[in-house]
């Protein structure tokens, strides 16, 4: 079986080899939308937007839990409102170091 899927790998690269059409590379890539970029599109990012990611990352992560919690928290009773409140005192504490840290100041 993985010589089948060997195989299969090995014949679509060569496929996409022979067929495939050299294009510029600064012309199609969709950096800016087309113009010509002035930067590389991997130019390096101020710390301060790794921390707002991180922040968006911690409440997305959140909601995730969140959804499932409501779902079960009337047949799980108090236990579940407990261990809630324990995971958004842990958030709260992580918000308050992002905080500290300036990860919520944009300028």
């Amino acid at each position: 079986m993985a010589l089948v899927a060997a195989l299969i790998v090995a014949g679509l690269y060569l496929a996409h080899l022979a067929l495939a059409i050299a294009s510029s590379p600064l012309q199609s890539l969709p950096f800016q939308s087309g113009w010509q970029p002035e930067e590389h599109a991997l130019s390096r990012y101020h710390v301060r937007w790794y921390l707002a990611t991180l922040l968006f990352l911690a409440f997305d992560v959140e909601m995730l839990f969140m959804y499932p919690w409501s779902v079960v928290v009337a047949r799980l009773g108090a236990t579940a409102i407990v261990e809630m409140f324990v995971f958004l005192g842990g958030v709260f504490v992580a918000v308050l170091w992002a905080w500290r840290e300036g990860a919520l100041r944009w300028v």
